[in-house]
């Protein structure tokens, strides 16, 4: 029996390299990561400013843009783990939300689980692969009472 999103042994930190009011506390980024849960995972969720963002985005990826959320998994351990990093750039999350006529929460709790789907190896890069992530997104984001987020125009796809 497969296991729904969620059930698996799960070691999950946060860091915050911004200092903002509005920031979600490390027990709901944790919380919601949980939820997207896959198979076991030790990840770290790094809250970043546009400046990290942007470096992290053009380093990696090559974009000169900070963007909202990027993954690095850096694959499996002996014991099936996998390991990786999620960076959350938060001005960027705050500006989507209000160009998107949601919440702050709401949008930040979607590209939480977003990038801990991306860790896990979802992805959205063909039609048939964005409907699978873009359906257990939604799924996931209706158990926290959120509503779907692909119903509001996004520009970041």
């Amino acid at each position: 029996m497969t296991a729904a999103p969620g059930d698996h042994p799960f070691h999950f930190s946060v860091q915050f390299g911004v200092t903002a009011a509005d920031l979600p506390s490390r027990q709901r980024l944790r919380a919601w990561a949980a939820r997207a849960l896959l198979g076991p995972v030790n990840a770290t969720l790094r809250v970043v400013d546009e400046a990290e963002g942007l470096e992290l985005n053009l380093g990696f990826r090559g974009r000169a843009y900070a963007t909202n959320v990027l993954t690095f998994p850096y694959g499996h351990d002996e014991q099936a783990r996998l390991h990786g990093d999620i960076a959350l750039c938060w001005p960027v999350v705050c500006r989507e939300a209000g160009e998107q006529g949601k919440t702050v929460p709401a949008h930040c709790a979607h590209l939480v689980i977003h990038g801990m789907l991306h860790l896990q190896g979802l992805d959205h890069e063909e039609d048939a692969q964005a409907r699978v992530m873009e359906n257990l997104e939604t799924r996931i984001l209706a158990g926290l009472g959120i509503a779907d987020p692909y119903l509001t125009p996004d520009p970041t796809r």
